[in-house]
């Protein structure tokens, strides 16, 4: 019987090369010739030495079957609608035309996000079939993880554990879908005292969400035993429900030993109006602005701190300013971000915010207070302040960050009418950053502006591209029942002499990509309604 040569000096003999590493002699036949070339003996060596290893395997003992998957009880998803969500995960997006056209068919990757949205509205059960592509999907783009996740229920987080590529979902939810009760206190405390640190995140939101007081005497009976990183999240949470009730927990953390902490609890106890950091912070403020009425107008004058002591560090005032920015100009912005919005009235002689902001502000101490209001408006979600600090839309852009945050302040409607007429005064290309925080799908009024605008620059003659943000944008958040009204948009309109060459095709294709997105969106909307 021939002996079979060792595995490592057939690989050693195939990576170096026959000519540099000749077969051995228990390759060859009988009778030291060989029959075949030295590449082919060693390919037939190889063959039957993997033959002779497979066969001398022993049976392995059969491994414990997994659990079943848990029982889901909620409602499989309509029949029409599930064959959507196998087109959507599919990625079947329009071809693309090449010299970086989109052509006329929608991206379907944009409207996935939706479609899961509108299902968790409904509160359906992802199909089984789906479930593998759906955490593919959710692996790949963050931005679809929390629906995605909420829409696989626990069968999702079943399947999750026996793949390491899914294993975000363990991560992110771990173990949310088997949450207990918010009122079973004992179940509760188990949980918080026994669980993973994302099980215990979780569970200390659901809780806050059901009953704010019973998630803070949670977090008190181990507050002491937390690490510094995990107190961070814990008091983020609080955010949810944040009342006076929470006070007193808060200042006893502004003497935490991690800074962060301690920067939460000051932030969080900012925006309670009445807590005594408030008032504190109202305090040193008011020692800070006054008004000067010496002059023929009222004037707001303003002397910032010339030291941050320990009691402001205290309160969470940084005493080190970023580079490039004066010390007590960073001193003076903490104090009044901090102070609560409704002092001011009576410090500046009773005037509403719009009188305020209105003042003339000495020494060129205006844009410094204008923005630490402006924080202060957005911690605070005062709407009065933050209306008072955009000021009317047909106004020259400022700071369009600013103007979004402030924005977020207002209610919807009125968000919408605002951002409405600033497109109407200034045109797209300014509003990409304001339409991001108004409520989808966007109101009438605003709809109409964006349409408006976008038909001014086609008959501009511009490229499109220059709007493909704003056009996306469109395609996720316009109404759907206005795409009757686009239909005469998407016609090739007659190209001017001054025109960009083949701008009026690229437009057509666009308002076509519109158009159809809104009505595939209209569909989606009826598969998924029971």
């Amino acid at each position: 019987m021939t002996t079979t040569p060792a595995w490592e000096d057939l690989v050693t003999s195939a990576l170096l090369g026959t000519e540099r590493r000749p077969p051995g002699a228990d390759v060859m036949p009988p009778g030291g010739a060989p029959a075949k070339d030295a590449p082919v003996a060693l390919l037939d060596a190889a063959a039957l030495h993997t033959v002779r290893r497979r066969a001398g395997l022993l049976p392995a003992p059969a491994a414990a079957p997994p659990e079943p998957a848990p029982h889901d009880p909620r409602p499989p998803v309509p029949e029409a609608a599930r064959r959507r969500l196998t087109q959507l995960l599919a990625d079947r997006s329009g071809p693309s035309q090449g010299g970086g056209r989109r052509g006329a068919a929608p991206d379907l990757t944009e409207l996935l996000p939706q479609w899961l949205a509108t299902a968790n509205e409904h509160g359906y059960r992802a199909p089984a079939s789906a479930l593998p592509a759906l955490l593919d999907a959710a692996r790949a783009r963050t931005d679809l993880r929390p629906q995605a996740l909420t829409f696989a229920g626990p069968r999702g987080l079943w399947l999750a554990r026996f793949n390491p590529e899914w294993r975000f979902a363990l991560r992110g939810a771990s173990g949310v879908a088997a949450l207990p009760a918010p009122d079973d206190a004992q179940a509760v405390r188990s949980l918080w005292e026994e669980g993973l640190f994302a099980e215990r995140v979780a569970l200390l939101a659901a809780v806050r969400a059901h009953e704010p007081g019973a998630a803070l005497e949670l977090l008190r009976s181990t507050w002491p035993t937390e690490r510094a990183e995990d107190r961070l999240m814990f008091l983020d949470s609080l955010r949810t429900g944040l009342s006076d009730a929470d006070e007193p927990f808060l200042e006893e953390a502004l003497s935490d030993r991690s800074r962060n902490v301690r920067a939460t609890a000051a932030e969080l106890l900012s925006a309670l109006p009445h807590s005594a950091l408030a008032g504190r912070m109202a305090a040193r403020a008011a020692s800070c602005v006054s008004l000067d009425r010496t002059g023929d107008t009222a004037v707001i004058s303003v002397e910032a701190p010339h030291e941050c002591d320990a009691g402001m560090q205290r309160d969470g005032v940084l005493p080190n300013p970023p580079a490039g920015r004066g010390e007590r100009s960073w001193w003076l912005g903490q104090l009044v971000e901090a102070t609560p919005l409704s002092a001011w009235a009576a410090r500046l002689g009773g005037r509403t915010p719009e009188e305020i902001v209105a003042l003339p502000v000495a020494d060129d101490w205006c844009d410094e207070l204008h923005a630490a209001w402006c924080r202060a408006a957005v911690r605070q979600r005062d709407a009065a302040w933050s209306r008072a600090l955009l000021g009317p839309p047909a106004t020259p852009p400022a700071s369009l960050a600013e103007r979004s945050k402030l924005l977020s302040a207002l209610p919807a409607d009125e968000r919408a009418r605002w951002v409405a007429d600033f497109i109407a005064a200034h045109g797209l290309s300014e509003a990409f950053q304001l339409l991001g925080v108004c409520a989808v799908p966007w109101a009438e009024p605003l709809g109409r502006a964006v349409v408006d605008a976008l038909d001014i620059a086609r008959d501009a003659g511009s490229y499109p591209w220059s709007f493909s943000g704003v056009m996306g944008l469109a395609e996720r958040c316009l109404d759907p029942a206005e795409a009757a009204r686009l239909e005469v948009l998407t016609a090739v309109p007659d190209e001017a002499e001054d025109a960009s060459p083949g701008a009026g095709g690229y437009w057509s294709e666009a308002f076509q990509r519109l158009v159809s997105t809104l009505r595939l969106r209209a569909t989606m909307r009826t598969e998924l309604t029971p």
